[in-house]
């Protein structure tokens, strides 16, 4: 019943919708200017060259649920963006990384107000999603800030720099009085097959708060929020890997659910301002966001008799917890002003910091013995950012018709990396040489790991558009950058519409754009160790390419990774209450940087010991510029607006395909080759992450009915198949398709006073699941279900939420 109870709803919903279009009247729709991927001020969604999608905050809180999580919320109402979720796998249970257009989390720019966002610090390497990027943390920028969110679907490395290859998301904050609290609380329902329990947990309370003060000649909002979101977990009865040793005090664990498989616990904190004056000429602003977050990640489960475990300190054998510490820091400054009698400028400051202290608990480094500590530090992550930046545009009658807009501006960035060894316990090596090295789910960086880098980048652009004929709006940008660290960049874009008819126009787009390596991947280094032959120590490094090792085996430095996008599609509105946009894409990306595959062998470890005297590397693996890929695509946007039942009526329908496919991967090292080493540079899983890993598709239909004293929303998603491949070594690949799902969101409000408003809802109400793993991917049934499946493992979740305005 459960398997067909969302689809039979879905035509129901559709149904109704039908009925209700037949008898609607048509209002009056209000046309929302945009910002972003355009220096003209007279844009709008369906009159811009490019595709841009405008979210409200009351779409984003609707779609967030308690908590209140951006990411999530994006994910709801976009369906070319994904975030999923992510288990067992390190800094990736703590700060998670999205996906525009199905390109890497690093391959999209993100902008608060315009200015530059800074990205996260912490290196992903045990992830499948963003392995190996440093990702914006959406979760750190509060749904309380926001005013709406604006996301260009196409690429913008020519206005914007940097990162822009999939697109930009700009949001735009709160500027508005008066003031607003909410309290909400929402939890897992759920019937868990595969254990046949009935579960309840992911407990999600939250409280946030804004107010707005109106200034003689300007606004002061601030705001504050706190949500805690309880751990989830969805594994499977125990069968016990063969693997491990079959004695009585592992095998009284079968059918046990010893591992977690499931969200992290997170607890989190955010603070920001927004404030705006105008003082005679000038108009001042600043704005500020800091977010504090503390979680809670899983590690694999430790058998009582294994030899990473010492059963004086767990006789049942443990669970290490992965722990995180985030505090995220965000002060934006500058003035607005005339410059002359034609021109206007925009001058500001922006700093961005953030800071990742990694840890484990309830673990134990083995090789200590009995004396181990269960608690360690494992090191820390910091990326810093310092922007100025200067904007100016004026307009310019070229061509006798309507004024064009010509923009051109400069910034100067300064980057910084930087990392820090844990404590001594979590990487060293203890007396007992029959047990691992390092806390177990570690270990922690070690000295000579620890890195600072920094580069400084300066940029300039300029930027022309306007109506160059009555039907023919185009854009120009050019644009120049300079890294200190890997050298230039020169990125063009040219955009237009042309107007066919009064309700319909083409557009298209041809862009170059490029993605500067990271600091991280540039610097990064970790190293673990193992006893080897006699007890002799023997490591195993990623290492930057452009160090000792790096230069021993003539590994390539690192360069932008480069794109061209094209774009082409139409635009459609017969009424002011019906619109539809279609538009298709293709994107070819060259140099795309992954970690490499792990490359190891006698061979490379002599060479070392002969040439740089360090002993016992037994191998490597490095960020490379290893592969070329296409993606094709194609974005299906639709709404119609209508009043029904006493009320307002609006049905949005928006699809999203895309297929990725790998066109090149880069030979391997020659001195690498020469030494017997002559593996693929990127690995079966690694090239499943870029094609086949995220869904080719997902639809979503959302119908939304309000009046003065209530409202409903239901939302229908089909989240198209995916594929996923593992490698667990001698030529062993299982690969499964998991088939489409779809997902069925409700909620209801009710207005008492024009003040409040409470709303109860329901994600995923009729309870699916992905497809069950076949056996060879469930890891010995503790895994029932892929942790990357866009509808989630968790089934599904109510809630409820009350709000206050005054």
């Amino acid at each position: 019943m459960k398997k067909t109870l969302a689809p039979r709803l879905s035509t129901l919903l559709l149904s109704a919708l039908a009925a209700a279009m037949a008898a609607a009247q048509a209002p009056v729709a209000v046309e929302q200017l945009i910002v972003t991927g355009t220096r003209a001020k007279d844009r709008t969604e369906l009159t811009t060259p490019t595709p841009v999608d405008i979210l409200t905050q009351a779409d984003l809180v609707k779609a967030a649920g308690p908590g209140g999580d951006l990411g999530v919320a994006l994910q709801t109402l976009l369906p070319s963006f994904s975030f999923p979720k992510q288990s067992n796998s390190s800094g990736a249970d703590h700060v998670r990384a999205a996906q525009l257009r199905g390109m890497s989390p690093d391959q999209v720019l993100v902008l608060v107000n315009g200015k530059r966002r800074h990205t996260s610090a912490i290196v992903n390497l045990d992830s499948k999603i963003g392995k190996g990027t440093n990702p914006v943390d959406f979760n750190s920028i509060p749904i309380s800030a926001i005013k709406r969110v604006e996301v260009l679907r196409d690429g913008a490395g020519a206005q914007y720099g940097s990162d822009a290859v999939a697109g930009v998301i700009n949001v735009i904050l709160e500027n508005s009085t008066g003031g607003e609290l909410t309290l909400g609380y929402g939890q897992n329902i759920t019937k868990f097959e595969p254990t046949n329990q009935r579960i309840t947990d992911g407990d999600s309370p939250e409280a946030r708060g804004r107010y707005g003060i109106a200034l003689d000649r300007g606004v002061f909002v601030f705001g504050a929020d706190v949500s805690r979101r309880g751990a989830t977990n969805r594994a499977g009865f125990d069968q016990i890997p063969f693997f491990e040793e079959q004695s009585p005090a592992n095998l009284a664990l079968a059918g046990k659910r010893n591992y977690k498989a499931g969200d992290s616990q997170v607890t989190n904190a955010n603070l920001w301002a927004n404030f705006e004056q105008r003082m005679n000429a000038l108009d001042i602003y600043a704005f500020a966001t800091f977010n504090q977050r503390d979680s809670v990640g899983t590690g694999f489960f430790r058998y009582p008799d294994s030899s990473a475990n010492i059963k004086s300190v767990y006789p049942n054998g443990y669970r290490p917890e992965t722990t995180g510490k985030n505090r995220d820091l965000s002060l934006v400054g500058g003035v607005r002003s005339a410059l002359g009698a034609a021109w206007f400028y925009d001058a500001s400051l922006t700093y961005g910091r953030n800071d990742f202290d990694y840890g484990v608990r309830r673990s134990l480094n083995a090789s200590l013995g009995a004396q181990s500590p269960t608690s360690f530090d494992l090191g820390g992550f910091a990326f810093d950012q310092l922007t100025a930046n200067f904007d100016a545009n004026r307009e310019l009658n070229l061509l006798g018709g309507k004024p064009m807009t010509l923009a051109v501006g400069a910034e100067i960035r300064r980057d910084g990396f930087k990392t820090s060894a844990g404590e001594v316990a979590s990487y060293f090596a203890g007396s007992n040489t029959n047990a691992p090295i390092g806390a177990q789910a570690g270990p922690g960086l070690q000295p000579t790991d620890a890195v600072s880098k920094n580069r400084t980048v300066f940029g300039a652009y300029a930027d022309l558009s306007g109506d160059f004929a009555k039907t023919l709006f185009a854009n120009a940008a050019v644009r120049y950058d300079r890294y200190s660290d890997f050298g230039d960049a020169f990125t063009a874009k040219l955009s237009g519409r042309f107007e066919l008819a009064k309700e319909f126009a083409l557009r298209g787009a041809i862009s170059n754009n490029f993605r500067a390596p990271s600091l991280a991947q540039s610097a990064f280094s970790f190293t673990t160790t193992a006893f080897g032959d006699g007890g002799a120590l023997s490591s195993v490094r990623t290492i930057p390419v452009d160090g000792a090792i790096g230069r021993a085996f003539g590994l390539p430095e690192l360069k932008a990774e480069k794109s061209t996008n094209l774009s082409a599609g139409f635009t459609l509105a017969p009424s002011k209450s019906i619109s539809a946009t279609l538009d298709a894409y293709r994107i070819n990306l060259r140099d795309r940087i992954t970690i490499s595959e792990r490359f190891s062998g006698e061979s490379l470890t002599n060479t070392l010991a002969a040439t740089l005297g360090l002993q016992g590397v037994d191998g490597i693996n490095f960020f490379a510029n290893a592969v070329d890929t296409r993606t094709d695509g194609v974005d299906l946007v639709a709404s119609w607006n209508g009043a029904a039942a006493g009320g307002n009526l609006r049905l949005s329908v928006a699809s999203s395909w895309s297929k990725t496919k790998i066109r090149d991967i880069k030979a391997t090292p020659a001195r690498l080759v020469s030494l017997g080493l002559d593996r693929t540079l990127v690995g079966l899983e690694e090239q499943n992450t870029l094609t086949t890993a995220a869904p080719d598709a997902r639809h979503v239909i959302t119908l939304n009915w309000s009046n003065s004293r209530f409202g409903a929303q239901a939302r229908v998603t089909r989240h198209g198949k995916s594929t996923r491949v593992f490698d667990f070594g001698d030529g062993f690949t299982p690969t499964q398709t998991y088939g489409a799902k779809t997902q069925l969101d409700l909620e209801f409000e009710y207005k008492p006073t024009k003040q409040i408003t409470f709303a109860i809802g329901g994600n995923n109400i009729t309870d699916q699941y992905p497809t069950r793993s076949i056996d060879d991917i469930t890891y010995f049934g503790n895994l029932p279900y892929d942790v990357l499946s866009p509808i989630g493992f968790n089934g599904s979740f109510y809630y409820a939420r009350l709000q206050y305005k005054f």
